[in-house]
């Protein structure tokens, strides 16, 4: 072929486009998203071994499974805004994510070490779903910083 064929071919490619979103960050978006749904259910199922074998004051049980749901609505969001902000590569949705990173934590950081009773496979759930948290949390940094340097003007 000459080369004049070569550059008419490449140019009837059209433009270029550079994909900026993470892969590594996705998987682990994605990973995150059914271990929370794990997490979730066993945290329910643990709430109801406790309730029948350990002795709670009034209304504590009841708190303290409101908290599990709404954990768990506060992951749904925070893992949404990370996976369209990664996908779409738009800095404000990882924002949001890292922002929802921080009530996330505390209410994990609740379920690990304040909750009334913790249970050995409390703690293996709660510090796998924080080591989740904190990469999430790295990796989005980078994504935003890579979203950043890339901006058209």
């Amino acid at each position: 072929m000459a080369p004049e064929e070569k550059q008419a071919k490449r140019q009837n490619r059209g433009p270029v486009s550079v994909v900026r979103s993470s892969l590594p960050y996705q998987v682990l978006l994605y990973l995150n998203g059914w271990y929370f749904a794990f997490f979730f259910v066993c945290q329910i199922l643990i709430y109801a071994f406790k309730g029948e074998s350990l002795p709670y004051a009034t209304n504590v049980l009841p708190a303290e499974i409101i908290l599990v749901f709404i954990l768990a609505g506060l992951e749904a969001l925070r893992i949404f805004f990370a996976r369209k902000g990664n996908l779409t590569e738009r800095i404000v949705g990882v924002v949001i994510s890292i922002l929802l990173s921080i009530p996330s934590l505390l209410g994990v950081l609740f379920l690990l070490l304040w909750q009334t009773y913790v249970l050995r496979v409390d703690v293996i759930l709660a510090s796998i779903q924080i080591a989740f948290i904190g990469l999430e949390l790295v990796f989005g940094i980078i994504s935003i910083i890579t979203f950043a340097r890339s901006t058209p003007y």
